[in-house]
Parts: structure tokens; C-alpha cells; sequence
């Protein structure tokens, strides 16, 4: 080679040395006198021309090891110090034979210089990443990732960080710069270097955002054409493994500063790449955590089967059991009678999720792949308490019904025994009575209902009977446990509340009517209107406007919706 001949150039090589198909005339004594291995080649074979099999780093790296075997000059780097290591490893190039030999040149290197700085800590583990699995026999990515970890843990506490209250959405400028370097490694050694920063002390939040900066770097360019068949290739399996790392690498604290969309992200994205089970249920019981705070856009997460409705109804379904179970331990931990009901925390929580899942229902009712199975398992998973009125249901209903026309009678019956004519305000009564899609029952009891509110609007009555009915009825019992006791009253307090609540939202809308019927008959006192007129002034239909069955109506909700899933369906492949 040329570097051999500029120093022996009066002096022919006597060996040659095959690497990867290229070739390298040198001179055995300075190869023998530094190498171990070339050594005993030369011992034990009569040829001059010696072949090594799976070098590391290839023919520029023995080059490097060649240069040094002649003694000339040339630096050690951050870049090569891994692959100078594994080559010199892998030629036998100990104290044994020569001292301050390679092996020990690079120990050197890595000690005083990568190990003390957290970016060339980071250079050199990226580096091994071609270099396995003779990296791991000389073990510099466990000294790498160590030292990634202890740097990022002081560099933590020298700058403060610790006792500022970083953004999480990423939007601060406060969020450690050695986030973005961590992006380059592969996924094996980014879960071993984030597992250590665990173990160090490292806080979450910067943890977190390292997490969001790696999965926004690495699945950005994922194509929808690519999921469809989950098992197709290796692209989706190297894909899926980032998925699934990254979910494994979350905070085990359940902790809230992970943003709500990053989560959403994740599991679209797990749904996508058709990772395990494990995976997708630890992000629906992390988002359960939360639902509350959770928006109509991100529970429209599309569906990637063929066949199936528009949207994965099955996920959201998950997501809402985890909930309600959620709600539920919460409520048995607690042994006080006067601490739950429904003015407690958890039960505004629920009275917020049962409205979003109105809404959602309301968005998915139009899809014509949706199963009347998935809809009513959406409906009924719900508890009673959580909709303190009916409107939003009775509407998604409606539009379900009106989107798939093709129902049977018995079917569109199942389908309306969900709504409580009790809980429906005024507009959607008038609405009701009107509508032509519902069974003919369903009509007679919205008028049943009808006739009961006016008779107590007229009577001045406010629900007394059913009121002292409920009291009457929580009696505990001598024969009930307890636990039964507590359980039973808990159910009835929260029953009576619901009912004040409901109430409530009666007196308001008298009281809109009262003020109808004020100005109806000062405006008609002079013509002779009577009461009645009045009142039927006061509930003119014009104020069923948002549930309008007409084709105005319809067409002007059916752009809005189609508004809503093309919001949803465009954010498919977001993460953040």
C-alpha cells in the first residue's frame, strides 16, 4: 500500500493482507511485532497472502491499524476511537506484545475523553451500532451508556434544571439539549441509555421529552400504504419495535405531564404497526386516566381493517371501561359517606365523559359500515348518572337512524330504549313528537312525558313525590351487609342529586318560558290571545333548531360532521 511504501520504499512487501476483497502489500515485522493474531497466521501458514475474515470497521479501520503498527502518526477520535478498539481486539494487539500497544491507546481515549463528555459518549455508542457483536465482548456500549447517564444526570443539576418548572410540550426553552443528540441511536441503545438516566435520577419530564423527540424523529415518515398488511416486511417489524420500546420506556408514575396528544399519537401508531396487546392497552389505560381532558378529535382514531367501520369504535370502548373501573376503585377506596356523589370530582369527571362520548357517538352514527352491535355497546357501557339529560344521545340516535334507514322495526326499538323521555329537554321532546324515524312507541312516550311536564308546570309541582319516593326507598336494611348498606345509599344520594340537577334544568327552562309567554301576551293582549296560544308561542318549534329532521337541517349537520372526520381522519398519522 502507498503508506507502507513512503516508509520502506527501498524494501518489497513480503505479505499481503486481504480485507473485504482489498488488498494490502505490507511488511511482516511491524504487523508480527504489535499483532497477536497476525502472528500466529504467519506462524502457521506458508503463504503470503492472509485474508481476515468479518473485520471490524472494514478496510479504512485496518488501514488505521496498519499506520499504527508502523508507528506513523495519525488521531485518535470520538468517530474511530470504537472501531480502532474492536480492530485492535480483534488483531490480538495487547501489552503482551508491545507496550502502550492499541488496545491500551484507546482504553486511554475512552477514559479521559468519551466517558467525561456526554455528546462524544453519545457519537461513540452510535458508532457500535456497525460494530456487533465485538462491541459488546470489549464493552464499550456499557461504558457509553453509563456515561450518557451520569453526564445527563449532573449536567441536570448544574444547570438547574431540576428547580424549574420545564413545559412538557416541548415549548419551553428549558428542555435539556442533550434530548435532541439521543435521537440518533438505534432503538436498542436508546431504551438501555433512557432505562440507566432512570435509575440516575434523571427527572421525568426531561425523560418524556426525550421520548417525544425520538418517536417524532424516527416514525415521522411512516406511510399509510405501509400498514395495511402489518406483516409485510421488515420496515413495519423495525417500526413496531420503536412503538413498543418507547410505550415500555414511559414513566412508570402514570405521569401527567405526558401530553394527551403525544399518547393519542402513540396509539394510533401501535394500532398502525400491529403492536402487541400489551403495548396498545398500557396507552388506553394511561389515556383512561385522563379522559376527561380528552378532545372529540382524538377519540377518532380510523380504523385500519378492511371492512370494518370508518373509526375504531372497539379502542374508544376500551379506553371508556378503563374509565369507569378507574372511577370505581377510586370511590371504594374511599370509606366516608360524605365524600362521593355527584358533586365529588370523580362524578364531574363522568358527567364531562358521558358528554364527549354523546359527541362521539353523534360522529360516528353516520358511518354506513357501523355495526348496531358496536353503537348500542357505546350507549350502554355508560352508567345512568353520567347524562343528567338525554339530549346529546337522543340526537346521535337520531342520526344513526336516519343514516341507516334499512333497520328493522325491532332493531329501531332496541336501539330507542336507551332514551328516557324524562331526561329530554323541551326542543328534543317537540323534536320527537315530530319525528317519523322513531317506532311509534317511542312517540307515545315522548307524549306521555310531555303531558306529565305540563301537568306539573301548571300544578306548581316540582317532583316531590319522586323525591320522598327515593328518601323512603334508601332506607338501609337489617338484612344488608355494611359494605351493601353504604353501597346502597352511595346509589340512592347520587340518584336524588341527579334528579336536583334534572330539576334544575326544568325551572331554567320554565323560566325561558315564563318570559315567552310575558311578552306573547303583551304583544297579542290586544287580538284576545288567550293563555294557551301564549304558551304554545312561548314553545314555538323554532327553537328545535339544532335537531331540525328536515333537509335543511340534515344536510347542514351532515356537512358538519363530514367536517369533523376529515379533522379526524387528516390527523391519522400525527403523533405529536
Amino acid at each position: 500500500n502507498s503508506f507502507a511504501n513512503r516508509i520502506f520504499s527501498d524494501v518489497a512487501g513480503d505479505i499481503t493482507i486481504v480485507i473485504d476483497g482489498e488488498s494490502f502489500l505490507l511488511h511482516k515485522f511491524p504487523l508480527v511485532s504489535r499483532s497477536g493474531k497476525i502472528r500466529k497466521m504467519v506462524a502457521d501458514s506458508k503463504d503470503s497472502k492472509l485474508e481476515l475474515l468479518n473485520f471490524p470497521g472494514g478496510p479504512q479501520t485496518f488501514e488505521l491499524a496498519a499506520k499504527f503498527c508502523y508507528g506513523m502518526n495519525f488521531e485518535i477520535t470520538a468517530a474511530n476511537v470504537a472501531h480502532l478498539h474492536c480492530a485492535a481486539e480483534y488483531l490480538e494487539m495487547t501489552e503482551d506484545y508491545r507496550e502502550e500497544n492499541l488496545i491500551s491507546r484507546a482504553e486511554a481515549y475512552l477514559d479521559e475523553i468519551v466517558v467525561q463528555s456526554l455528546e462524544k459518549s453519545v457519537e461513540v455508542l452510535s458508532a457500535c451500532e456497525t460494530l456487533l457483536p465485538i462491541a459488546e465482548v470489549v464493552g464499550i456500549p456499557n461504558r457509553c451508556v453509563d456515561a450518557i447517564a451520569i453526564n445527563a444526570s449532573k449536567e441536570q443539576l448544574v444547570s438547574g434544571l431540576s428547580r424549574l418548572d420545564c413545559d412538557s410540550e416541548l415549548r419551553g426553552g428549558c428542555i435539556d439539549w442533550w434530548v435532541e443528540d439521543l435521537s440518533v441511536l438505534r432503538i436498542d441503545f436508546y431504551h438501555r441509555v433512557v432505562s440507566a438516566m432512570g435509575k440516575t435520577g434523571v427527572r421525568p419530564d426531561s425523560i418524556i421529552a426525550s421520548l417525544m423527540h425520538y418517536a417524532q424523529a424516527s416514525l415521522k415518515g411512516i406511510g399509510k400504504h405501509q400498514f395495511w398488511n402489518p406483516n409485510s416486511g421488515t420496515v413495519e417489524n423495525g417500526q413496531r419495535d420503536i412503538v413498543e420500546t418507547l410505550v415500555s420506556l414511559l414513566p412508570a408514575d402514570k405521569s401527567s405531564s405526558i401530553p394527551l396528544s403525544f399518547l393519542f399519537g402513540m396509539l394510533r401508531m401501535a394500532i398502525m404497526v400491529d403492536a402487541t396487546i400489551a403495548c396498545r392497552l398500557e396507552l388506553e389505560r394511561r389515556i383512561a386516566l385522563r379522559l376527561e381532558l380528552v378532545s372529540l378529535d382524538d377519540l377518532l382514531i380510523p380504523s385500519v381493517q378492511t371492512g370494518d367501520s370508518l373509526f375504531d369504535v372497539d379502542t374508544v370502548h376500551r379506553i371508556l371501561v378503563h374509565f369507569l373501573q378507574r372511577i370505581e376503585e377510586e370511590e371504594n377506596e374511599d370509606c366516608g359517606y360524605d365524600s362521593q356523589g355527584l358533586g365529588s370530582p370523580s362524578h364531574g369527571c363522568v358527567l364531562k365523559v358521558g358528554r364527549l362520548i354523546d359527541a362521539y357517538l353523534s360522529e360516528i352514527a353516520p358511518d354506513p359500515y357501523l355495526s348496531l352491535q358496536k353503537f348500542i355497546a357505546m350507549i350502554e357501557v355508560l352508567p345512568d348518572y353520567a347524562r343528567v339529560i338525554d339530549d346529546g344521545l337522543y340526537r346521535a340516535i337520531d342520526i344513526y337512524l336516519k343514516a341507516h334507514a334499512m333497520l328493522t322495526e325491532h332493531e329501531c326499538k332496541k336501539l330507542c330504549k336507551f332514551i328516557d323521555c324524562q331526561k329530554l329537554s323541551q326542543e328534543a321532546c317537540n323534536h320527537a313528537a315530530q319525528n317519523d324515524r322513531l317506532p311509534v312507541q317511542m312517540a307515545v312516550r315522548v307524549l306521555y312525558s310531555e303531558q306529565l311536564r305540563l301537568k306539573n308546570a301548571l300544578s306548581g309541582s316540582s317532583g316531590d313525590g319522586f323525591l320522598s319516593q327515593k328518601i323512603s326507598s334508601g332506607i338501609p336494611s337489617a338484612t344488608m351487609s355494611p359494605r351493601d348498606n353504604y353501597a346502597s345509599l352511595r346509589r340512592e344520594n347520587r340518584e336524588l342529586k341527579l334528579e336536583i340537577s334534572r330539576m334544575r334544568v326544568r325551572l331554567s327552562d320554565l323560566e325561558k318560558e315564563q318570559v315567552c309567554m310575558k311578552q306573547g301576551m303583551m304583544e297579542k293582549s290586544s287580538n284576545g290571545k288567550t293563555f294557551l296560544t301564549s304558551l304554545s308561542r312561548g314553545w314555538g318549534i323554532a327553537r328545535i333548531g339544532i335537531f331540525s329532521g328536515g333537509p335543511a337541517g340534515g344536510k347542514q349537520q351532515k356537512s358538519g360532521r363530514k367536517s369533523r372526520v376529515s379533522t379526524g381522519r387528516s390527523r391519522r398519522y400525527s403523533v405529536s
